[in-house]
């Protein structure tokens, strides 16, 4: 019987990966496929040899009262559990939207440009830093899409041709989520919570491999895009000058302000400080030095609503989609024996044969597949973590990659990727042409880089 279910199980993993595929809604997905792993494991209790459930706890329950308890436990409990990552979400995404009606990003990106002048491969690797660099803050598709309509005109103004604008823009984005104390949050709570692990935090993953990931992507993404320029032919689509709005919108932020957005993430990884804290001292900073809080105190309340307010409205699919993914991560571990039984033996057990495996399978980290965490690789978390006894910072870096780049920045199934497509008119195909190899190459040196920073870690992995 455990093999029967442990085939339908995996018949449905691969339901879900074909449903991501086509882009569908997360949210109700991961809902439907939690109650199928609900489901179906509690059936095979029925019919399983006594060995098979003695070897694992997870499937033992104490009468009727314990089955309610694991119930409880995936569709109360574990969504219940996020309540951090989900406060973290809504106050990042203030944040955003504070440094967009400042006028801070827009400036960041003017004086970047006015730097690298008419050289459009120093004007690029110049935006594509800066880039990384708000995007160590701002994050959701509000912010992204924001920030999109002044980079990308600039670039194609250039005489960059559009699929490579788009490419080097959305891959930049990607490289500073691996620093976005939001986005950590969120991925790390698909390991473990706060309580579990207190000493993994964002200054010890920044120092260790963090800040390097962000650097190697950020480097191999100007590299490349140069690259594929120099094959390309010059394109001038794009006015030279794009249209300038009203005066107001254009006007720069005091140049003092210009640090804010980094002010969160130095604040934890330095002091350790509540990123929390960190988004409403750099926010409530930014709005009083840019003299947005001028209008009197019932004005600026209702400011500082409105920002809250459409920065919410930013994230609603995120926190949707986060209220399901946590009883999918619950229903994984009561699934995971019999994903064992089937897929034990081939299942990878050493660091290096992850890495190995992880690094020729990276395109599996596009189109939400088994390898991303905002896809479906939350059951191939499950799966691995059950085999074998990988430590938490290298699970989180192995999976941190192809979610990052493999879905952040190169796949056009992620939200503001496929909005790039439509603002630019380009061809689906021809951006893959250049997000595949960069998702392998990317990929791959950043495994080394796991391999020599979080293999071998023990019990004793923090010190």
């Amino acid at each position: 019987m455990e093999y029967v279910i442990g085939v339908l199980l995996l018949l449905t993993f691969f339901g879900l990966a074909y449903y991501c595929i086509k882009g569908h809604n997360l949210m109700i997905g991961f809902l439907v496929i939690t109650i199928i792993w609900t489901v179906l494991p509690l059936l095979g209790t029925l019919g399983a040899s006594d060995a098979f459930i003695a070897d694992n706890a997870v499937l033992q329950f104490d009468g009727f009262d314990g089955l309610i308890a694991t119930l409880n436990g995936i569709y109360q409990s574990a969504p219940e559990g996020w309540g951090t990552t989900l406060v973290n979400v809504c106050w990042g995404a203030w944040f955003g939207r504070v440094l967009m009606e400042t006028g801070i990003a827009a400036t960041l990106i003017r004086k970047t440009v006015e730097l690298g002048g008419d050289r459009p491969v120093i004007t690029m690797a110049l935006l594509n830093i800066v880039t990384s660099v708000i995007f160590t803050a701002m994050t959701g598709a509000g912010p992204v899409i924001a920030i999109g309509v002044i980079v990308l005109p600039i670039l194609m103004s250039l005489g960059i041709p559009k699929p490579i604008a788009l490419f080097t823009f959305m891959e930049s984005v990607a490289a500073g989520i691996y620093l976005n104390p939001v986005n950590f949050a969120q991925y790390r709570a698909f390991f473990i919570t706060t309580e579990e692990m207190p000493d993994f935090t964002l200054g010890w993953y920044t120092m260790r491999w963090g800040l390097w990931a962000l650097i190697i992507a950020l480097v191999l993404t100007t590299l490349l895009a140069a690259f594929f320029l120099k094959r390309a032919k010059t394109s001038h689509a794009w006015a030279a000058q794009t249209p300038q709005p009203a005066e107001a919108a254009v006007k720069d932020a005091p140049f003092y302000t210009l640090v804010l957005p980094i002010v969160p993430v130095v604040l934890k990884i330095a002091l350790d400080f509540s990123v929390i804290g960190g988004f409403v001292i750099a926010g409530f900073l930014a709005l009083f030095l840019c003299g947005k809080m001028k209008g009197g105190f019932v004005a600026s309340c209702q400011l500082v609503n409105k920002l809250y307010y459409d920065g919410v409205v930013d994230t609603a699919p995120l926190v949707g989609f986060l209220l399901t993914l946590p009883m999918f991560n619950q229903v994984a571990n009561l699934a995971s024996p019999y994903f064992k039984a089937i897929l034990g033996s081939v299942m990878p057990r050493t660091e290096l044969v992850v890495c190995i495996a992880f690094a020729v399978l990276a395109c599996l980290g596009l189109f939400r597949g088994p390898l991303t965490l905002v896809g479906c690789g939350a059951a191939t978390l499950g799966v691995l973590s059950n085999v074998a006894s990988f430590s938490v910072p290298f699970l989180y870096c192995v999976f941190a990659i192809p979610t990052i780049t493999g879905n952040i920045g190169s796949c056009i199934t992620q939200s503001w990727v496929a909005w790039g497509l439509a603002y630019t008119k380009v061809e689906s195909k021809d951006y893959l042409k250049m997000s595949i190899p960069t998702t392998y190459i990317i990929s791959a040196v950043l495994y080394v880089l796991t391999m020599f920073t979080m293999s071998g870690l023990g019990a004793e992995w923090f010190i």
